[in-house]
């Protein structure tokens, strides 16, 4: 278990960190991104898929109408999912998380899944991101 802690002061900082970040990241994980709306994990997630060189980050969007959006990597690819607009477990199901996960290569990184039992049961982690200022944030992880 790995547990450590990066302030940020910028945009350009959250997207290092995670670039830092997808060095403790593998194949098979769901990971669970936590944080106030714009606190930064659509930011996050565009230095975890440069740094698995799956996207640069301007190919990064947020997820919040799409809900699912793929990244593909040489040795990964990255499910970037967003249950803010989900309420129920009718509508999760119809995302088809487990057959993503299944998918070789596959890394998801689930954004609000902290509102679904299931899916808080079936992280490897969870990495937070807490707003203290305009541009600075903590980023949290346990994996």
């Amino acid at each position: 278990m790995k547990i450590a802690r990066d302030i940020t002061d910028s945009a350009e900082e959250t997207i290092a960190a995670g670039r830092e970040l997808s060095a403790f990241l593998h194949a098979g994980q769901l990971i669970v991104l936590r944080g106030n709306l714009g606190a930064g994990k659509t930011t996050l997630v565009k230095g975890i898929a440069e740094g698995f060189r799956a996207a640069p980050q301007e190919n990064v969007t947020s997820p919040t109408f799409n809900l699912v959006h793929e990244y593909r990597g040489s040795s990964v690819t990255i499910f970037h999912i967003d249950l803010y607009r989900i309420d129920t477990q009718r509508e999760l199901m119809t995302l088809g998380i487990d057959d993503l996960r299944s998918e070789p290569g596959a890394i998801l990184l689930v954004e609000w899944g902290e509102k679904f039992e299931e899916i808080k049961s079936q992280s490897d982690g969870e990495i937070a991101i807490e707003i203290f200022g305009e541009t600075r944030r903590r980023v949290s992880f346990i994996l």
